[in-house]
């Protein structure tokens, strides 16, 4: 095995267990010493592959966005679904994965409260992990009211309210410690109903 392909794979291997320190310890309370001794490595080899805790939790919290955009980006391709059914399968697939991922919901919220305290830009870092999420649901949009299963209505505020029931979903599981997807999930199938055309 080549040292590029071995090197990558450590550094996946030192994400997807350094993503469980940051869920068990919160974003605060993890140490680089914690997450090489989660690793079975020094600190010093930590080293080698990041440059401190935020680079670890950033590219953690990446590889967790992305493996959810490739899901929701098979939902979006599926053609036996209509507009409202893949919007519908969209929504309800994030709102599982925030139940399911309950706890690095709150790790996510603490390392924003931790940034906005230090004088970082929240709005940017999280639009950034979202971007993809909003480009999803707006292609599907479009294309449902090209087919004419959607009703034409302005593509930005049907994608807006549908990510900001999402967003009310993180905020019951993630702050307020609520964690039933059934009522979210209702929600979204109530106004979906109404962009039929």
């Amino acid at each position: 095995m080549s040292a590029t392909v071995e090197h990558d794979k450590r550094k996946r291997e030192i994400l997807e267990k350094s993503l469980d320190v940051f869920i068990d310890e919160g974003y605060a309370d993890t140490t680089l010493q914690k997450i090489a001794d989660r690793c079975g490595i020094t600190r010093t080899i930590l080293y080698l592959y990041f440059h401190n805790k935020r680079e670890i939790f950033t590219f953690s919290i990446k590889r967790f966005t992305e493996r959810l955009e490739t899901e929701l980006k098979a939902l979006a391709a599926d053609e036996k679904l209509h507009a409202w059914d893949k919007l519908g399968a969209v929504s309800e697939h994030v709102i599982r994965q925030c139940m399911n991922n309950a706890k690095l919901l709150v790790v996510i919220i603490d390392y924003l409260s931790h940034l906005k305290r230090s004088g970082g830009e929240t709005y940017e870092r999280v639009l950034r992990r979202t971007i993809r999420m909003r480009h999803i649901v707006s292609g599907i949009v479009i294309a449902g009211q090209k087919k004419g299963e959607l009703k034409k209505m302005p593509v930005a505020p049907i994608s807006n309210l549908i990510l900001a029931m999402v967003e009310s979903t993180i905020f019951r599981v993630a702050i307020l410690d609520r964690a039933e997807a059934d009522d979210s999930i209702e929600a979204v199938k109530i106004f979906l109903a109404t962009l039929k055309a």
